[in-house]
């Protein structure tokens, strides 16, 4: 094994929305038992699936339906079936990783790549696909996708993925098409230097400009919830940084609403949404961090239509790997997400909204 393999290897990976490795995040998905936190009388498999963000609904449903979950001890068989906060419930056969599905190629998954050359390439996430095969997603990933489209990455590690987005979070990301490189990016995502602009779309006034430090680390309440821990705790958090600035302000049925911009300077678990959470800006359509009050959360939900986390990495900038140029990309949301914003009256949408060059 070569010295860039073993540094390869040793490298945090996580990006906004996902575990600080793979460990991490198979442990919150294999967990047998978890207590209802968020939801008030909301279908169970719309319910499994925010406390599971790593297993499809189509394979919870199947569990369901296979009387292999319990509900307060009960075993139910209806995906309809209702659970609420407070509500206990089991996997009684916890989904696990095929590894003979997770580094096939597969036709059948879509991206946009925006960008590619014989170094790099830079795709757009759609909402609803997860990066990197785990546990209830064995295939049908991004990785998979990429390795259907560009076979030679089967030669790179992690098929040259560097960093990662969430499900539900959409926009743009860099793949390394060889193994000098994804350590490059990865040396450049150490120090901070890969330029990562995300927009969010949150409940609450936020202020025009603000910076959010404050270290992140797991609820110790949660298992798959994460939260700030500022000054010394005594408990485990990683340092966190997030520049933010209110790019315009609105209302719906009386209830402020906000468009923040926000820079990344640390690539920490659910960073946006935990940081922007604490500051009482709650993303729009988060299932898992609804703030202080979770009642104005689960009402703009419905009073919007807009079910996953309003969450869109815009802007993407990097030194490219090979000629040293300074490289920079920029796509607009997903058509659910600018519906929303042209509900809100929030625009324009098409143009990128800078916080790079703000300390």
């Amino acid at each position: 094994m070569s010295e860039e393999q073993v540094e390869l290897d040793s490298v945090d990976y996580s990006d906004e929305d996902f575990e600080d490795g793979a460990e991490d995040a198979t442990e919150s998905v294999e967990l047998p038992r978890f207590t209802v936190e968020g939801f008030w009388g909301e279908r169970l498999d719309k319910v499994l699936a925010a406390h599971l963000p790593d297993v499809s609904r189509a394979r919870l449903q199947k569990l369901i339906e296979a009387g292999k979950v319990r509900l307060n001890g009960r075993v139910v068989e209806k995906i309809r079936e209702k659970a609420t906060e407070g509500d206990e419930i089991e996997l009684l056969e916890p989904p696990r990783l095929d590894e003979s599905l997770a580094f096939e190629p597969q036709e059948d998954v879509e991206f946009e790549v925006v960008y590619e050359d014989d170094a790099i390439i830079v795709v757009n996430k759609p909402a609803g696909l997860v990066v990197h095969p785990g546990a209830g997603n064995p295939d049908g990933t991004l990785l998979n996708g990429l390795l259907w489209q560009f076979p030679e990455l089967k030669d790179v590690p992690r098929a040259g993925i560097v960093h990662r987005l969430d499900r539900d979070t959409t926009g743009l990301m860099v793949v390394a098409r060889t193994l000098a490189a994804q350590t490059n990016l990865v040396r450049q995502l150490q120090a901070r230097s890969v330029k990562r602009e995300y927009w969010a779309l949150t409940i609450g006034t936020a202020a025009e400009d603000f910076v959010v430090d404050v270290p992140i680390g797991r609820d110790p309440k949660s298992r798959i919830r994460f939260r700030g821990f500022p000054g010394s705790t005594g408990v485990r958090a990683k340092p966190a940084r997030t520049r933010a600035r209110a790019v315009d302000w609105s209302s719906a049925d009386g209830i402020p609403v906000s468009w923040v911009a926000c820079r990344l300077d640390t690539g920490r678990t659910h960073q946006i949404r935990v940081h922007l959470t604490g500051e009482d800006l709650p993303l729009i359509g988060d299932q898992l961090y609804r703030g202080r009050a979770p009642g104005i959360a689960v009402k703009m939900e419905n009073l919007l239509d807009f079910h996953r986390q309003a969450l869109h990495a815009s802007r993407l900038g990097l030194i490219h790997p090979v000629t040293g140029e300074e490289m920079e990309w920029f796509v607009p949301p997903e058509e659910d997400m600018i519906d929303l914003m042209d509900d809100l009256g929030f625009g324009p949408w098409d143009r990128p909204v800078t916080v790079f060059e703000r300390n």
